[in-house]
């Protein structure tokens, strides 16, 4: 499916002004790098040091926006940074701390038990206060099932997983804390694959992630948003900005040579 007139106007404003919103704000770092410098040029390390500092806002600046647009057109409900809520019952606080243990000693990760395992202990004890982060995008299909989803850098810190797990766990258990008969899915999503054209390294996600049912990555996480090939739409869309903004950026970087 197309992008419309509409979505494409909106995707390639967001990339537009995120750009020239990040030339007008930031300053290179002021390290001296002497033999850097004489190597590829000031201009060339500035541009390196703007694209390092781009890639810190790509997240909330540009995915984030871009996904909710896509969203919009197939999905009831889409909405970024959402609050899930900050209430959980004792039962799935213990349920959580037990799904984490087992995983920690190597069982593999299955979400649907996982998910039943929290649905069954969802009404059981008192109610505790937990505090987590918000939910980078929140879908709702129109058949009222509802998606938590982390969007993470396109190589991910190993060592977070165990992290990263506990907060899909912590999601779902809020939810479910609320409304037990909720159908509720929690997951990672991963905006390009950096190993293209090899396959994601997915067996880096593999101890913590049920991969099938908590992690979509590139084109399987757009193409759930937007449709088949909103991918490749989304990537034209990137270039014609790249190629309607190459003389301001050329003039940018220009002033460091």
């Amino acid at each position: 499916m197309s992008f419309s007139k509409q979505q494409k106007e909106f995707i390639e404003g967001v990339i537009g002004n995120c750009l020239r919103e990040k030339f007008k704000n930031y300053k290179p770092e002021s390290n001296n790098m002497p033999f850097h410098f004489r190597l590829l040029g000031k201009d060339r390390m500035a541009l390196y040091s703007f694209i390092q500092s781009l890639n810190t806002t790509f997240g909330t600046s540009i995915f984030e926006p871009v996904a909710i647009a896509l969203a919009k057109n197939h999905f009831k409900r889409a909405e970024s940074q959402f609050v899930v809520g900050n209430s959980i019952s004792e039962g799935c606080q213990q349920a959580i701390q037990e799904i984490m243990n087992e995983l920690t000693v190597g069982k593999t990760p299955n979400k649907q038990e996982e998910l039943k395992a929290l649905k069954h202990s969802a009404t059981k004890g008192k109610l505790n206060t937990l505090r987590t982060v918000k939910v980078d995008l929140l879908v709702e299909s129109h058949d009222g099932e509802v998606y938590f989803i982390d969007l993470k850098t396109a190589k991910p810190n190993i060592s977070n997983f165990k992290d990263f797990k506990r907060t899909l766990l912590e999601w779902a258990g809020i939810a479910l804390t609320t409304n037990p008969k909720a159908q509720i899915h929690t997951l990672v999503a991963i905006p390009y694959n950096p190993y293209e054209p090899k396959p994601y390294e997915r067996w880096t996600l593999k101890g913590m992630l049920d991969l099938e049912h908590e992690l979509k990555v590139a084109e399987e996480f757009w193409n759930f948003l937007g449709g088949n090939n909103a991918y490749e739409e989304l990537l034209a869309c990137f270039e014609r900005v790249g190629i309607a903004l190459r003389p301001e950026i050329d003039k940018y970087f220009s002033k460091f040579k």
